[in-house]
C-alpha cells in the first residue's frame, strides 16, 4: 500500500533531472569543449569508415556489409548521448522532459544489445569464412545476408522496446535520475508501482543478450583455433588469426566497459563519481576507438581510407 507523503507525478508530464556531472563555471567550459571534440572525432570517423564501404565496391562483401552496421550504432548510441551532455555543460541545465529521457533510454539500450548482436554475427561470418571456407558463398548469400541484418535489428528494436513500455506501467513517484543518462533501472527506480515485471524482464534481456553473444564468440573463436592450429598453411593460418583479431579486440573492449560499468554500481564503497566515469566510457569509448581499429588493423578498408582521403583532400 502507498504511503500519503509519497508524491505521485503524472506520468510523461513531469521534467526529470539527470545526476550532475558536478562541473561549475569556469570548470565546465573546458568539459564542454572536451566533450564537444570527442563526439565531432567520433562522427566524423565513423562517418568515414561509413562512406568508404558505401563507396568501394570492392568491400561490398559479406563481412563489411555486417560491419557496416557498427559504426551506424556507434553513432546512434554516441548521439543519443553527447548532444544532451555537452548541452547541459555548457547551460547548467540538467532537466528534461519525461518523453526526452525515454527516448534516450530506448536510444542507449539499442545501442547497447545492438553492439553485441552486431560482434555476434561478425564472429559467426569469420567462423563459416575460416572452419567452412568452401561453402561460405553458399551460405552468405545476398538473401541470407539480409534476413540476418533485418533479424538482428528486429531482435534489438522489439525486446527494447517491449523493455521500456513496461515503464508506462508503474506510477511515477521520483523525477531525479541517479545516473548522468536515461537509462531503464535508472527510471524503475522512480516509480512506486509493483516493477517485479519489469525487474524479471531487465533480467531476462540482459541475460539473454550477453549469454547469445557470449556463447556464440566463445565457440566460433574455439572452432576458428582449432582449424587454424591444425591448418598446414601458415600464411593462410596467420592471415586468419589477423582478420579475427581486430573483431575480438573489439569485443573485448566492448565487454570490458560494460563489465567496469555493472561493477562500479554493484561493489559498495565505489565512488559515484567512479561510477558516472564508467557509465560515460561505455558510451564514449568503444564509438571513438572501433573505427580506428578497424581503419588501422583491417588491410582493405585501411587502403580505401587512403584513398578516399587522397581524392578529397586534392579537391582542395
Amino acid at each position: 500500500m502507498m504511503s500519503s507523503n509519497v508524491s505521485v507525478y503524472p506520468f510523461f508530464s513531469s521534467a526529470l533531472t539527470l545526476e550532475s556531472l558536478k562541473l561549475s563555471p569556469p570548470r565546465n567550459y573546458p568539459a564542454f569543449i572536451f566533450g564537444t571534440l570527442v563526439y565531432l572525432v567520433i562522427v566524423f570517423f565513423n562517418t568515414v569508415v561509413l562512406s568508404v564501404i558505401v563507396r568501394s565496391k570492392d568491400l561490398h562483401k559479406p563481412m563489411y556489409i555486417i560491419l557496416f552496421n557498427m559504426p551506424l550504432n556507434d553513432l546512434m548510441g554516441a548521439t543519443a548521448f553527447f548532444p544532451q551532455m555537452v548541452f547541459s555543460l555548457v547551460t547548467q541545465n540538467i532537466s528534461l522532459s519525461h518523453i526526452a529521457c525515454i527516448l534516450q533510454g530506448v536510444l542507449i539500450h539499442l545501442y547497447g544489445a545492438g553492439a553485441l548482436l552486431i560482434l555476434t554475427a561478425m564472429a559467426y561470418d569469420r567462423y563459416v569464412a575460416i572452419c567452412r571456407p568452401l561453402r561460405y558463398n553458399s551460405i552468405f548469400t545476398n538473401g541470407y545476408l539480409i534476413k540476418l541484418i533485418l533479424l538482428m535489428w528486429a531482435l534489438d528494436l522489439s525486446l527494447i522496446l517491449i523493455l521500456f513500455t513496461l515503464l508506462t506501467r508503474p506510477q511515477l513517484c521520483g523525477t531525479q535520475i541517479q545516473d548522468p543518462f536515461c537509462n531503464n533501472a535508472a527510471l524503475v527506480r522512480l516509480t512506486c508501482g509493483d516493477t517485479r515485471v519489469n525487474n524479471y524482464y531487465g533480467l531476462f534481456i540482459t541475460a539473454f543478450f550477453q549469454s547469445l553473444s557470449l556463447s556464440v564468440v566463445i565457440y566460433t573463436y574455439l572452432q576458428i583455433l582449432r582449424a587454424c592450429m591444425s591448418g598446414n598453411k601458415t600464411n593462410a593460418r596467420s592471415k586468419a588469426l589477423h582478420t579475427c583479431a581486430t573483431h575480438l579486440v573489439v569485443f573485448l573492449i566492448f565487454e570490458g566497459t560494460i563489465l567496469f560499468n555493472v561493477l562500479s554500481y554493484r561493489i559498495q564503497g565505489v565512488s559515484s563519481s567512479l561510477s558516472k566515469f564508467f557509465a560515460v566510457m561505455m558510451l564514449a569509448f568503444p564509438p571513438f576507438v572501433n573505427p580506428l581499429i578497424y581503419g588501422l588493423k583491417t588491410k582493405e578498408i585501411k587502403q580505401k581510407i587512403v584513398v578516399f582521403w587522397e581524392k578529397n583532400v586534392s579537391v582542395f
